[in-house]
């Protein structure tokens, strides 16, 4: 197994960065909040709209969604591994809102899928729009990122590991190349 560091914590802030710019000039006029998937999706939400506030000049909505019984391979985990199950926290009006859905790393697209599926029992918003750190490929559902921190084409024996502060205590992006570990979502 080998590692290799893809985006370090300066190339990680920079690119929070120009995701926000993009967010803006993409979504200017727009009522709009950011919402971060558990668990690092959430924390990357924070940065992206702490980023956003700054330059718009006003607080933008921010949320977190837990997404565990909302995943189609619910039924087929290990019965002995039960989900960690994280509280989602909306306390705003989404309706007639766009919605920046955020995660780390979009692979399949089932992780993106489910998300939506739980945005919408909060609220109807007018559109929702997609930012990720790392976009791997290997998509089995249509799904399109609109705001991507950096393509990483990979093969499906390497995996792709996020590493934030304030959960693993350094940022950084990890390219794990193993047959042995399982697929990220």
């Amino acid at each position: 197994m080998s590692n290799k560091v893809v985006l370090d914590g300066p190339d990680i802030a920079r690119t929070l960065v120009r995701i926000a710019h993009e967010i803006v000039e993409q979504t200017e006029g727009a009522d709009i909040a950011i919402v971060g998937i558990h668990r690092r999706g959430a924390v990357l939400a924070r940065r992206l709209a702490a980023q956003v506030s700054e330059l718009v000049g006003q607080e933008i909505p921010l949320g977190e969604l837990d997404i565990s019984f909302y995943r189609d391979d619910v039924a087929l985990r290990d019965p002995t591994r039960q989900p960690v199950v994280l509280e989602s926290k909306l306390d705003f009006p989404m309706d007639g809102m766009t919605v920046i859905l955020v995660d780390d790393v979009l692979y399949t697209g089932r992780t993106v899928r489910a998300a939506i599926d739980a945005l919408f029992d909060y609220g109807r918003p007018a559109r929702v729009q997609l930012a990720v750190l790392v976009d791997r490929g290997h998509r089995e559902l249509p799904i399109r990122p609109d705001y991507v921190g950096k393509n990483l084409p990979t093969s499906r024996e390497e995996r792709i590991q996020v590493q934030l502060l304030e959960v693993d205590e350094v940022d950084q992006v990890l390219l794990i190349s193993t047959s042995e570990e399982e697929s990220d979502g």
